[in-house]
C-alpha cells in the first residue's frame, strides 16, 4: 500500500514533469501575469498614502497616519459637485447612447443577407477604432476649428455663424461622446455578431416555418439569445461609470471648456503630477474614492442582474 507522503509525492512529480512539457504555455501567460503583478498588484501598497499626511523625506511607510482627513477634504472641496458630477454625466450619457448601438448595428449585419454589403459596412465602422486618441482629438480640432473646420464651413454655407464647439462648455459632453460612439461602436459589434453565430439555425428555420418575419426573428430569437452577452458587458460597463479614461478628455480640454470637461481623472492629475505644490496623498484618496464607488456599482448591478435575470458575473 502506498503512504500518502509518497502519492503526493508522486503528484507533484507528474505535475512538475508537465510542466516541463507545457513550458511555451507558461512562457506566454509569464508576461502578461508580470505585467498584471507590476502595475496592478504592487501599486497597492501605495494606496496607504491616502490616510497618511505624506512627507518625501519619510517616505510612504514613515509619513504619519491622518485618517480619513483627505476624504473629507475632498467631500468639502468645492471642486467635488464639477468634478464627480462631470464624470457621472459624461459616462451615463455615454452608455444611454452608446450601449444600444453596437447591439442594433450586429443585429442589423446579422439580418442582412448581401454579404459584399455587409462586409463593407463592417469594414468602414470597424476601421475607426484603429485610430490613436491623439490622433482621433487632432481630427476633432480641425474638423471644428472656427476659422477653417469643415463643420463651421459647413454651417457657413447655410448662413449660420461660425461657433467655437471647443470652446463652449455646452458642447464638450456631447462632442466626447458622440466621437468615442463613432470610434468604438463598428468594433463592438464583434462580440454581439460571434454571440450571434452561436444562435442555432434551425431555431430560426422553425420561426420562418411558423409564419415569423425577419423582425420577429430578430425580436424572439435573436435578442433572446445574445441577452446574456449584454447583461454582462451592460455590468461590466456600469462598473466603469466613475473610470473615464485620462487621455482623450485631457487633450480636449483648453480653459474654455474647464468647467464641463474636468473629471476625476484629469483632477487627479492636476493636483499631482501638473501641480506646483503636489500633494500625491490628496490624489490618491481621489483615486480610491472612484474605485470603490466603481467597485459598489458593479457589486449593485450584478445583484441586480441575478435577481432579474439568470445572468450575472458571479
Amino acid at each position: 500500500m502506498v503512504s500518502p507522503k509518497a502519492a503526493l509525492k508522486k503528484e507533484r512529480m507528474l505535475r512538475l514533469k508537465q510542466m516541463r512539457h507545457d513550458y511555451q504555455l507558461y512562457v506566454i501567460i509569464f508576461l502578461p501575469l508580470l505585467w498584471l503583478i507590476i502595475f496592478h498588484y504592487i501599486p497597492m501598497f501605495g494606496v496607504q498614502l491616502a490616510f497618511k499626511n505624506f512627507r518625501i523625506l519619510d517616505g510612504i511607510w514613515g509619513s504619519p497616519w491622518i485618517g480619513m482627513d483627505h476624504f473629507v477634504k475632498f467631500f468639502n472641496s468645492p471642486q467635488f459637485v464639477r468634478v464627480v458630477g462631470n464624470t457621472i454625466i459624461i459616462s451615463l450619457y455615454e452608455l444611454i447612447a452608446g450601449f444600444p448601438l453596437p447591439i442594433i448595428l450586429a443585429l442589423a449585419l446579422n439580418a442582412t443577407l448581401r454579404t459584399k454589403f455587409k462586409q463593407t459596412v463592417q469594414f468602414v465602422t470597424y476601421m475607426p477604432f484603429f485610430i490613436s486618441t491623439v490622433v482621433m482629438v487632432g481630427m476633432i480640432l480641425q474638423f471644428l476649428n472656427p476659422r477653417i473646420g469643415i463643420v463651421n464651413t459647413g454651417i457657413g454655407l447655410l448662413g449660420i455663424a461660425p461657433v467655437n464647439f471647443m470652446g463652449d462648455p455646452e458642447w464638450f459632453k456631447s462632442i466626447y461622446v458622440w466621437s468615442g460612439i463613432w470610434q468604438t461602436t463598428g468594433w463592438g459589434t464583434i462580440i454581439y455578431l460571434a454571440a450571434l453565430s452561436g444562435i442555432s439555425q434551425e431555431v430560426h428555420e422553425a420561426a420562418t416555418i411558423d409564419g415569423a418575419s425577419r423582425f420577429q426573428r430578430i425580436r424572439h430569437v435573436d435578442l433572446p439569445g445574445i441577452m446574456p452577452t449584454i447583461v454582462t458587458l451592460l455590468i461590466l460597463h456600469a462598473g466603469s461609470i466613475m473610470g473615464i479614461g485620462f487621455e482623450k478628455i485631457f487633450l480636449m480640454q483648453n480653459p474654455l471648456n474647464i468647467a464641463s470637461s474636468e473629471v476625476i481623472s484629469t483632477y487627479v492629475y492636476s493636483v499631482s503630477l501638473a501641480s506646483s505644490a503636489p500633494n500625491y496623498a490628496y490624489a490618491t484618496a481621489i483615486g480610491l474614492f472612484n474605485s470603490v464607488v466603481n467597485m459598489i456599482l458593479i457589486l449593485i448591478v450584478n445583484q441586480i442582474a441575478k435577481k432579474v435575470g439568470e445572468t450575472s458575473l458571479w
